[in-house]
């Protein structure tokens, strides 16, 4: 327990001095006192503003939908007992993005909570047929199943999503870099109406650590101890769509987060999941903010989206998965 504390602290260490240097990196690299200074309310000068009222709301932003991705990813994972499980390979992160495109084009200019509403619904019909369609045959999901289900849905949701796009030129350009996982150009209100269902979603994977830990344990175990295993895999999934729904919502389908942070997490802290959410939330924050300090330095003064990013992190990290030898699919 004392070891999961000063992790703990290490984290939340970690995220304040990486939000701090995500403040100060941009096609201007602004010094340490400025930006401490603004996020106290300093706006006499306009670096001051320009940390405060654009690089703020971009952290925030990379902060939350980090966490969200990772939390996402952890109860994925939960509940399919599969390593590999993350909602960008299930599918749900390109369910929502299709659904999301498809709200812009039928009622174009609304607000954030109709198309979270899109989401929402995306997230959750694409997540569903995953699932019945790895039980097609009347044999029991596998891992393997699983996967192959999930990838291929999700490939065919990337599609229909481009395809729509194509027939309609314009909507190309005002979503390609969202489409591409960004969290430039955002504003805090942005935040503020899409993070609503990120927030639910962390408060609820933060108290079902213990039903995670039960499921663990199979079926027939959880019952035997008094969990009731029906609830809790619907909850874990209704949680995993608001998360999927509410980050890409925001900001886009990120991969790569929401897989590789909990196996990142579980090889640091063990096997409990009521940590392994927890440390999630931080290093999902942490990894999506690093992104974003990456992006904005690769090819600077330009910059790329943080999801360019996120992927080209994720090259290596699906290698080390692929040579691990206790992988049994």
């Amino acid at each position: 327990m004392t070891k999961q504390f000063y992790l703990l602290g290490l984290g939340l260490v970690l995220v304040i001095a990486i939000f701090l240097l995500d403040l100060s990196t941009g096609s201007l690299i602004i010094d340490f006192p400025t930006v401490w200074s603004s996020i106290w309310g300093n706006h006499s000068t306009e670096l001051h503003q320009v940390v405060s009222t654009i690089r703020v709301p971009r952290a925030l932003i990379a902060l939350f939908v980090g966490a969200g991705l990772a939390a996402a990813g952890a109860c994925m994972q939960a509940l399919t007992r599969n390593p590999l499980a993350s909602p960008e390979i299930f599918g749900i992160n390109n369910g929502a993005a299709l659904a999301i495109v498809i709200g812009y084009l039928l009622v174009p200019g609304s607000s954030v909570w109709i198309y979270q509403i899109f989401a929402v619904a995306g997230a959750a019909c694409a997540g569903s047929f995953i699932f019945v369609l790895s039980s097609i045959g009347g044999k029991p999901m596998t891992p393997l199943k699983l996967i192959v289900a999930g990838t291929a849905i999700s490939l065919l949701l990337a599609s229909f999503t481009q395809g729509v796009l194509v027939l309609n030129e314009k909507s190309i350009d005002e979503i390609r870099f969202w489409l591409a996982g960004s969290v430039a150009g955002k504003e805090l209100q942005d935040l503020i109406y899409g993070g609503s269902l990120i927030i639910v979603g962390l408060l609820i994977a933060l108290v079902l650590g213990s039903r995670m830990n039960a499921l663990q344990l199979g079926d027939e175990v959880a019952v035997g101890i008094g969990f009731d295993t029906p609830f809790t895999k619907r909850i874990l999934f209704f949680v995993t769509v608001l998360l999927s729904a509410g980050c890409v919502t925001i900001a886009g389908p990120i991969a790569f987060v929401g897989l590789a942070v909990p196996h990142i997490v579980r090889s640091i802290t063990g096997s409990d999941y009521r940590w392994i959410v927890v440390h999630s939330i931080l290093m999902g924050s942490a990894l999506l903010m690093l992104a974003d300090i990456a992006a904005k330095l690769v090819i600077h003064p330009d910059e790329v989206s943080a999801g360019v990013m996120t992927v080209m992190m994720g090259a290596p990290f699906f290698i080390y998965l692929a040579r691990k030898k206790e992988w049994r699919l």
